[in-house]
């Protein structure tokens, strides 16, 4: 798997340019860049098909599982429930790791935009009640959007809003997006089953 973008959105204090963080984003990206598919193989390739049409392309939520596999397998702790003191608790964070007596959290979309701008906000919104020091979304790119279950939050949708994030009063803390795509595409290859997220097939 490709790593094609990194941006900060927030970036304050002294714990974005620590060792701490530092070394917790290589564990992400070296993660995400370990993914392979079909597995034993040295690369990750998509099977070939568009994911407009009900029952093509490929689901997210098994490349989803194979990333959270991979963190689970050096610590962290997969669907962590955090209070951040709103009226309604949001949903659990996918993966997080204890860090300066908060938690470093990371979310792997597999919903819609609106789903993106949800686990950005809960980030943030951590971040500013000094829960979570730290923080990264990571999504497809467009180019592997196409590929899979129609309507997947994607890199371009998103980005248009970085400046939102980027202007919030966070004291400490660290907030990443991260685009990931495929090495290659083939329909020698075994496609992705879709799951079930609530009636979407993910």
């Amino acid at each position: 798997m490709r790593i094609v973008e990194r941006d900060t959105l927030i970036s304050a204090g002294s714990f974005p340019s620590s060792k701490e963080c530092a070394d917790i984003v290589s564990v992400v990206e070296r993660s995400i860049r370990s993914m392979v598919w079909p597995s034993g193989s040295n690369s990750f390739t998509l099977f070939e098909e568009f994911g407009k049409e009900s029952g093509k392309g490929n689901g997210v939520t098994p490349i989803k599982k194979m990333f959270m596999s991979k963190l689970e397998k050096v610590g962290w702790s997969l669907e962590t429930n955090i209070d951040i003191a709103t009226f309604r608790k949001p949903g659990a964070i996918d993966a997080s790791i204890p860090c300066r007596g908060k938690l470093f959290c990371v979310e792997w979309e597999t919903g819609n935009i609106s789903s993106s701008h949800r686990a950005l906000n809960k980030l943030a919104l951590g971040m500013m009640r000094e829960v979570i020091i730290g923080g990264i979304l990571i999504l497809p790119t467009r180019a592997m959007y196409r590929y899979l279950t129609d309507r997947v939050g994607n890199y371009s949708e998103i980005q248009t809003y970085f400046g939102l994030w980027e202007a919030l009063p966070v004291k400490e803390g660290y907030l990443a997006v991260i685009a990931i795509e495929h090495d290659h595409l083939s329909k020698d290859v075994p496609r992705f089953p879709k799951g079930t997220d609530g009636r979407a097939k993910r």
